[in-house]
């Protein structure tokens, strides 16, 4: 499977910095456009796509790239949310790889539509590659392919070696965000055309579904799949039926997150609240990453000048930093504390306190990271806060496995798509806030979005404390319930 995932996250990273750059040249054109036709005395030099474009470093050009990101991170955050679950859940019963396959489509369609914007600026307005987000929702996003990456993964390792497992995952795709801008910038200055990144980003997702489709094995038995097909049509025989008018009426976008709120044998008031808590402190850790990624870029653009050289530079550094952390630092952590693989899997426990270790020194390191943007007299001091801040992202890949080792084998699918259901959720709210808040005191101080976001942290840290390891509640039992009825139609 990683052969597979790193082209694909290659394409991810390298088209953060092009894309953020090309929006915001496209935007600040129409800007500048807009502002001469109002008034005829205004001059300005022509915009050209991928260059220094001094006359954009203008708050007004920095309020409409931002609340830009914000439709586009709506758009495609809401449908992923709708989507998620039900692509978690069906993975289960018709196993992984063809659900995979079906949300790189997404990906595919808005590349293929910022070419299009992107080669003709002066015929199509930079707002259509806006139904590239839309399509790009409506397949699951990247939130539910990285959801569906770690439910093949949690299908071939051992619960204690899991969030090793996913931490190769996240490993993979932040290597492709660190070595994607230096391809990518490498790319430009040979075909002297920032859309070369979009033409070989389409080729990486293509080459990802083939690779899929034609040598990655299924990791999902027959005997599984058949299991939650059975109890799938079990549930749907017990539920009353609706005709599909009733059941958009009663559609209820929260429903699936009741797998994360277990009922019956094996189940406790201690397993639910770790489960609250630990889908809690991902999702708002999540919600942090995915709403400043793009604020990052602009505001050391206007802050200290960067162009897409330096930031790129900047992604690259900070990124090879997460690497470090996730291919070296996490699996060297659980050698030490747990020891080599055990042939006798301890099953699903719940967290240990190294689960719990981790997960709390991550924060800290994202708390001083953000502090450290917020205070930043420099560029020098920008990145060596984007590297303290990227060893926090040993978090990520232990908290999602910590959520799986609390449910039964046969929920994977479903855990991850509630997961996937609150990432897409975190990728609709977070950014609204924390663009709405950047647009309107950029002018003031730029970094008091950062301030905000560092609060956030420190919040998430005292919510830790309330995480229990697995010794304080029972071995958890495949018979437990996650809905009073049993009746869901998305199992």
């Amino acid at each position: 499977m990683l052969p597979a995932f790193f082209p694909f996250c290659l394409a991810f990273g390298g088209i953060i910095v092009p894309k953020t750059y090309l929006i915001l040249d496209l935007i600040c054109a129409q800007y500048l456009s807009d502002r001469a036709a109002r008034d005829p005395t205004f001059k300005f030099m022509p915009v050209l796509l991928g260059s220094e474009n001094p006359q954009c470093r203008d708050p007004h050009v920095q309020s409409l790239v931002a609340k830009f990101n914000l439709y586009a991170n709506l758009l495609s955050g809401i449908f992923s949310a709708v989507i998620a679950p039900h692509l978690g859940a069906l993975s289960d019963r018709v196993g992984r790889k063809k659900v995979i396959i079906c949300t790189s489509f997404g990906a595919i369609c808005a590349e293929i539509i910022t070419i299009i914007v992107g080669t003709n600026p002066e015929k199509i307005s930079v707002y259509w590659t806006l139904w590239g987000s839309l399509l790009d929702g409506l397949c699951g996003s990247f939130t539910s392919g990285m959801a569906l990456a770690f439910a093949y993964a949690s299908d071939c390792t051992a619960p204690e070696q899991r969030n090793v497992a996913f931490g190769y995952f996240h490993g993979t795709l932040f290597a492709g965000i660190a070595l994607g801008p230096i391809l990518a910038g490498w790319l430009i200055e040979v075909a002297g055309t920032v859309l070369i990144v979009f033409y070989v980003a389409l080729g990486c997702h293509m080459f990802f579904i083939l690779f899929i489709f034609l040598f990655v094995p299924e990791s999902l038995s027959k005997e599984r799949q058949i299991l939650a097909r059975e109890k799938r049509n079990l549930a749907l025989a017990q539920a009353p039926q609706k005709d599909w008018i009733t059941t958009i009426k009663t559609y209820n976008l929260f429903e699936p997150l009741w797998v994360l709120r277990p009922t019956g044998e094996g189940s406790s008031s201690k397993l639910r609240k770790n489960l609250f808590v630990l889908a809690a402190i991902d999702t708002m850790m999540f919600g942090v990453a995915m709403g400043t990624m793009q604020i990052i870029i602009i505001y050391a653009e206007y802050r200290f000048g960067w162009d897409a050289i330096n930031s790129s530079r900047f992604l690259s550094a900070v990124n090879i930093c997460r690497v470090i952390g996730l291919f070296i630092l996490l699996p060297i952590l659980t050698r030490i504390v747990r020891g080599p693989a055990r042939g006798q899997s301890a099953g699903h426990r719940g967290c240990d306190m190294l689960d719990i270790s981790i997960i709390r020194g991550a924060i800290l390191f994202d708390l001083i990271g953000y502090i450290g943007y917020a205070m930043a007299p420099s560029g020098a001091v920008m990145a060596i806060s984007g590297m303290v801040a990227s060893l926090g992202g040993i978090g990520s890949p232990t908290l999602q496995s910590s959520l799986t080792k609390h449910i039964p084998s046969d929920r994977t699918g479903q855990v991850l798509g509630a997961s996937g259901l609150l990432h897409a959720l975190a990728r609709v709210v977070a950014p609204t806030i924390f663009n709405l808040i950047y647009s309107q005191t950029v002018g003031l101080y730029a970094g008091i979005v950062f301030i905000c976001l560092a609060s956030v942290f420190v919040l998430v840290f005292i919510i830790s404390w309330f995480l229990k390891p697995h010794g304080e509640f029972p071995l958890l039992y495949p018979s437990f319930r996650t809905h009073r009825s049993q009746s869901f139609w998305w199992m």
